[in-house]
């Protein structure tokens, strides 16, 4: 018989500085946004510092009486002792310590450092929050190449701050068995990390090859009719996919639920047949690393015939979130690729009324939008109707004959096109068609050799 062991909970507080370019509301979004990465992490945040500077401290990001303030508090003296009891009494007292500290800014090794002595608690800034969700989330051998490669470059000058506090006794013996004269510890570690990172890369330009040519193939059998859906992450974009494509996809309420990229048909199927693909979601100050390291898994992006921007409609911040997509599409270059902006999740807008309204405003200022609930079958058929206009707007009716020595080819023109109609006489079958030019240019010219 299995015991069930509970698992104990873990605490922790989140920091940051406003600096005057930033306001209020976005200031109060990004700190949201930190408090989610911390709960897909598995942390409860019990509370939250914040100081106006006009720009970090150097030594250790936040101002000294800050430091202070979170070192009495994290230390459960008595200046935040009624707040930590109620803290407590949420689970077993030997656990309402804090554990980690969060801060919403990537600061450096040595300010790190710094923090952490100050307080006495564990410092992780918001790159680190990033890599490490993406760590334990990535499942595809790509995916954890890539999430691999981000953490090493990370973690490559953090090493040089721990070598400084080792000092000389971080220095290595030169001699027999040794790495050379006088190398240290330290940079025997960096070594090995830019080997590695070297390794990784190979392992996935390797990968980019398999995977150019599995989509070249299957463009060959499909044609280039590509959806993608695209947006910040927790918008709804798996959720969509699911509904679009009839598929058993991840869904799940917490941020990068979603790393690797899936495809599957849009369901029921068209013509031309649409494949849909989920990509991984975008975040405000994703690390530079990451999204270098996920152009890969993002050029599915690119190779689309047609964006699908997934924006949360529920979301007080989404127009910083729109902003921050569009500028990550900027940087992959796929602001060419034609785009449709969703504003999903309009259920969650409050009664009916306050959904009626802001739709309207949704529309007013965004003319082409799609307003809708991924939850709602009607809003989902509308969508489907969308894009397959969009991909049927360029297809051409033709009629295309098929001797009967050769009906054994029927199966290809139904796979490629829509049939209109058929009739038949001594020699052979006529199909009225519809499909995209070059796909009933290469049915004529199969057949004229059948």
């Amino acid at each position: 018989m299995q015991r069930e062991v509970q698992e104990k909970s873990r605490f922790a507080v989140v920091a940051a500085v406003q600096l005057p370019s930033v306001s209020d509301v976005e200031f109060e979004a990004s700190l949201t946004e930190l408090r989610e990465l911390a709960k897909t992490l598995g942390f409860e945040v019990v509370h939250k510092f914040m100081q106006k500077r006009s720009g970090f401290d150097k030594t250790a990001y936040l101002g000294v009486g800050k430091r202070e303030e979170i070192r009495c508090f994290v230390n459960n003296e008595p200046e935040f002792a009624e707040l930590n009891e109620t803290r407590q009494s949420a689970a077993d007292p030997c656990s309402g310590e804090i554990d980690v500290i969060f801060v919403d800014h990537e600061i450096s090794p040595s300010q790190a450092r710094n923090l952490e002595k100050e307080v006495g608690c564990q410092v992780m800034d918001r790159t680190m929050v990033i890599l490490e969700i993406f760590h334990r989330n990535a499942r595809s051998r790509a995916a954890r190449a890539q999430v691999e490669i981000a953490r090493l470059g990370y973690m490559a000058p953090r090493l040089r701050e721990a070598a400084k506090l080792a000092g000389p006794q971080g220095r290595q013996r030169s001699g027999l068995g040794g790495r050379g004269a006088g190398e240290s510890h330290t940079e025997m570690d960096r070594r090995k990390i830019r080997d590695r990172i070297a390794e990784l890369q190979l392992e996935i330009t390797a990968m980019d090859v398999e995977r150019k040519t599995q989509r070249a193939r299957r463009q060959e059998r499909q044609g280039l009719a590509g959806v993608a859906l695209v947006g910040y992450t927790n918008a709804g974009k798996s959720t969509l996919m699911r509904a679009l494509t009839g598929s058993e996809v991840l869904v799940a309420n917490k941020l990068f639920a979603t790393l690797d990229t899936t495809v599957r048909a849009l369901h029921p199927e068209s013509v031309p047949r649409i494949l849909v693909s989920d990509t991984v979601g975008f975040i405000k100050n994703l690390p530079h690393g990451l999204v270098a390291s996920f152009k890969s898994t993002l050029e599915e992006a690119l190779d689309a015939s047609l964006l699908l921007h997934i924006i949360d409609a529920s979301d007080p911040g989404f127009e910083r979130q729109l902003e921050v997509t569009d500028d990550v599409l900027d940087e992959i270059g796929a602001k060419a690729v034609p785009l449709i902006r969703i504003f999903n999740k309009i259920d969650h807008v409050g009664d009916a009324a306050a959904q009626s309204e802001c739709a309207a405003a949704l529309r007013a200022q965004y003319p082409d939008c799609i307003v809708m609930s991924a939850r709602r079958p009607d809003d989902v058929a509308k969508l489907r109707e969308r894009i397959v206009g969009f991909f049927q707007g360029n297809l051409v009716e033709d009629e295309i004959f098929l001797p009967w020595s050769a009906q054994q080819l029927r199966g290809a023109i139904y796979a490629s096109c829509e049939v209109l109609a058929e009739r038949a006489d001594g020699e052979g079958a006529f199909f009225r068609v519809r499909g995209e030019s070059d796909a009933v240019k290469g049915l004529r010219e199969q057949f004229s050799r059948a």
